[in-house]
């Protein structure tokens, strides 16, 4: 069979609270984003577009516009889930999860809905395969024509679909930071046994969301299994030019970009089976949250000879394309410009990050792998996509707690 001739493309967006307060303004930014990448899409071969991690969380303020003003995430949230009392609170007490959980899941049916039509659209009106990046997703069995969703759990997790629409697989981030596990937005953890590599004309695809690609026995799962291009997406919560936020040595901090190395780029310079490595990174302030870094594309040293790396890193060969940040220069002078940027700093660069596209053409040679069977949630979620199942009906426990109500009066009559 030919070898497999197809092009990347990794997309670095900048979000706002605003691009999540309806389903209009979710459309436009994903569409934006497509848009961006179009001119880089190859009329000649197959194209893959990667988008960045955790790119439907912020649905959660779907319906939500007018609680921006309270600025920081933890008060949007608590004021929300407040508003939100009938939906939230008995998913709560039935399922017995935080309030930050229940929020999340009280609206999980309508948002997967809306994230799912919304990429499987974007796929098929730009004929690519799409890595959708990741959003907060219960897992679903499907139930005659309607979903059912597994209680409590709602995992961090991406989806992949072919240009005409159909899904080729799901997977779930096995390793969650601190601010995805109790205390931030409370996710459930992936399996490492449940990832699977998936044979496409653009390549062995495996995922790694974030944190899971620094993880080695994620990596040799994945190779193990043959996967010859790693997708990472990612949203890195914190400004690029300081100190990693999960040291390996706390008394011995290292800069991001350097922790950031032991990626995708380290995956790929290791020559083994995964020979290439998608990682986009989304930018921007969330509210009082911090988005920064910069996207790339790895593969063998030998196929990047040209010397460069994230700033405040030594250059080095493996990189095909990568995102440029904000200026370059030595590192006192970036941490402070990282500063700049962060969210509610007060100053006049607030917010301003580097958006761009990047692109890599790639050749592999044809896959000897066969696609393994859709588990359960993909049949789902392909049931939902083509519109033969449903998602939950929400169960209207105001209304009949005010039936309750009434008959209990009616009976003490």
């Amino acid at each position: 069979m030919p070898p497999r001739a197809f092009r990347v493309i990794a997309v670095q967006p900048h979000w706002r609270a605003t691009d999540f307060t309806s389903a209009a303004a979710f459309r436009a930014w994903m569409r934006a984003q497509l848009e961006a990448a179009r001119p880089h899409v190859a009329p000649d071969r197959p194209t893959l577009v990667v988008l960045t991690e955790l790119n439907g969380l912020p649905l959660v303020l779907r319906g939500g516009g007018w609680a921006l003003g309270l600025r920081t995430f933890e008060r949007v949230a608590g004021a929300l889930f407040v508003s939100r009392l009938p939906r939230t609170l008995p998913v709560l007490l039935r399922e017995r999860v935080s309030p930050v959980r229940a929020l999340q899941l009280a609206d999980s049916a309508a948002n997967t809905a809306l994230y799912l039509h919304t990429c499987r659209d974007l796929a098929r009106e730009y004929g690519v395969y799409l890595c959708c990046g990741s959003a907060p997703s219960p897992r679903y069995r499907r139930r005659g024509r309607t979903l059912e969703r597994e209680p409590g759990v709602l995992t961090n997790q991406t989806v992949l679909l072919a240009p005409d629409g159909t899904l080729i697989g799901a997977a779930d981030k096995v390793y969650l930071t601190p601010d995805e596990e109790a205390g931030g937005v409370d996710l459930t953890p992936g399996r490492l046994g449940d990832l699977r590599v998936f044979p496409t004309p653009v390549g062995d695809l495996g995922v790694a969301i974030s944190l899971d690609a620094f993880r080695l026995d994620v990596i040799a799962h994945l190779d193990a299994r043959g996967c010859t291009v790693l997708l990472q997406p990612d949203a890195n919560g914190a400004p690029w030019t300081g100190y990693e936020g999960l040291p390996p040595d706390p008394a011995h901090p290292r800069d991001q970009p350097e922790a950031w190395l032991e990626s995708s780029w380290a995956v790929t310079a290791r020559q083994q089976g995964i020979r290439y490595a998608v990682n986009p990174m989304v930018v921007g302030n969330l509210l009082d949250l911090t988005f920064d870094g910069q996207s790339a594309i790895t593969g063998p040293p030998d196929e990047a000879p040209q010397p460069r790396s994230y700033v405040m890193t030594a250059p080095r060969p493996g990189f095909l394309a990568l995102a440029p940040w904000v200026e370059d220069g030595p590192s006192p002078h970036l941490r402070a410009v990282g500063r700049q940027l962060a969210a509610h700093s007060g100053h006049p660069r607030e917010n301003a990050y580097v958006t761009t596209v990047l692109h890599a053409d790639l050749t592999l040679p044809a896959t000897t792998l066969k696609p393994s069977a859709p588990t359960e949630h993909e049949r789902a979620l392909q049931a939902l996509l083509d519109g033969h199942a449903r998602p939950p009906r929400r169960v209207p426990w105001a209304l009949l707690g005010l039936v309750a109500l009434a008959y209990a009066l009616w009976r003490k009559r």
